[in-house]
Formats: structure tokens, sequence, C-alpha cells
């Protein structure tokens, strides 16, 4: 078992993903590992990197696919028994004028951004070392999709001792309301991805809370963060920041030092902790 560091980053063969890999492979002291769901992409993006003088790993990655997040699960644990830095970068958009029905829509977008995310930590959770740095790439748009929801949804997903449990319902609850088409009435904004990216700081808040309660001494710092709006396939080509400056806030959380006690169950956006 190798005593070497070890960083993962999700959906990291372009866009952000790739930026962040790029900079973990020049700042962080041990092995990186790039993931995609397609191999050849993966394997594609490391020889970039590599004819560049970096040295990152490839590992496959589907993290719509448990098999295949326990796949690496094991791969971590009987490699490096753990993990120390996870960046969950992985995640999917419709385009604007995309036709595809809303409802559609919001399940794929919420089986990926949220359920996928959700069942990444899971399974990694539980193996990240002491002192080690989770970083959940979440979106501003978590904020302002937030701010137009309900007023009961809002005080729901703001609450200080929501569950897991009851945060999957409320999820679930958007994808099935969105098939009924009642989820304006039910209080919901209309925003497939900024209600996943709810899902994901919400659900940092709550995994930063349970590692208080059941792993304090461990130094284990968690935080949802937005990298800003970057030219990306996702974002395109008018959006402000370049994938290495939305790299900087992930990469930032991700090699806080072992001495920081913060931020922690936190949503940090260039570098500063913004309000929830």
């Amino acid at each position: 078992m190798s005593s070497v560091p070890v960083a993962v980053v999700t959906g990291s063969n372009k866009g952000i993903g790739l930026a962040i890999v790029r900079a973990l492979c020049q700042q962080f002291p041990g092995d990186v590992y790039l993931t995609s769901r397609d191999p050849g992409r993966g394997q594609a993006a490391v020889a970039q990197l590599q004819q560049e003088g970096l040295r990152p790993h490839f590992h496959q990655l589907d993290i719509d696919d448990p098999q295949s997040i326990r796949a690496l699960r094991d791969f971590l644990k009987e490699k490096y028994g753990g993990l120390n830095v996870l960046v969950n970068n992985a995640g999917i958009a419709f385009k604007v004028h995309d036709t595809t029905p809303f409802a559609v829509q919001a399940e794929v977008t919420l089986k990926t951004n949220f359920f996928g995310t959700r069942n990444v930590c899971t399974e990694l959770l539980p193996l990240m070392k002491p002192y080690g740095r989770v970083v959940n790439v979440s979106s501003m748009v978590s904020s302002s999709a937030l701010g137009r929801c309900s007023q009961e949804l809002q005080q729901k997903f703001r609450s200080d001792t929501i569950t897991e449990d009851e945060l999957v319902q409320l999820m679930t609850k958007f994808v099935e309301d969105t098939k009924k088409s009642v989820h304006e009435k039910e209080g919901w904004p209309n925003t497939a991805y900024g209600v996943s990216k709810i899902g994901v700081t919400v659900l940092s808040r709550i995994q930063a809370r349970l590692l208080n309660e059941q792993r304090k001494g461990e130094h284990i710092l968690l935080n949802a963060c937005c990298p800003g709006w970057v030219r990306t396939d996702m974002a395109g080509p008018k959006a402000t920041k370049s994938p290495e400056e939305g790299a900087e806030t992930p990469v930032y959380l991700a090699l806080l030092p072992s001495s920081a006690d913060g931020p922690h169950g936190q949503f940090v956006s260039d570098k500063t902790v913004r309000p929830w």
C-alpha cells in the first residue's frame, strides 16, 4: 500500500475539472487522478497534461454508475488505504434553448448533479484520511435559485438541522412535481440546474455537520464552492472566466493547509465565504 497522498477530481477530462487537475499536479504533493466516464477521452486528457510535463494518473469514473464508483473506491482503498483530496466536479447542464421537456431535464440533471455526487460522497467520504479536503463544486445559481423558492422551501434548505434523507426527499419531490407540471405551484423555481446545485450546496452543509459530529478530531474540511462563470462547453464562449480562473477557488479549498480549521461547511466563491 502506498503512503503517497492522493487526490481525485471527478469529471475532469475537460473544462474546469481539467484545469483543477492541472493545478493540483503542479501544487499537490502526491498522486492526482483525472477521471472521466469515457476512458478514451480521459487518457487523451492525461496525454495532453503529460506533454505539459505533468504526471496525472487516470481512473475511469461515471458518477451515474454505482458500480463504477465502487470500483474507484476499492482501488483507492487497496492502493492508498484512503483518500486525501476529493473534488466533486462532475456535472451536466442542458443548454438554455434545449427543447427537451422540462421534466426530463429535471430528472437527468438531478440524477447526475445531485444523486451522482451524493453517491460518490457515500462511497468515498468514509475513505477520507485525517486532514482530508473535500470540495463539492456547486454554483452561484444555487443561491439565485434558492431566492426563487417559496419561503417554506427556503426555510428547509437553510435549516441547520435538515438531514440527508430529508434533502433526498425534497430533490425527489422536485423531479416528481415537474412530471406532474406542478413544480411552480409547489414553490420551485423554473431551473433544473439551479435546484440540482441547491442540492449540492445543502448536501455539503449536512456532510460538514456530520463530520463535526462523527470525526471531530480528524480535521477534515468540506465545502461547496462556485467556480464562477467559466468558458467551458457547458457555459459557452461568452463566459467571463477562463477554466484556469474557474479552478482557483476549488483548488484553494482542496489545498487548505493542515493548520486551517476553516472554511468548513461553507459556500465559497472567489475564495470568500458567501451567506447561504
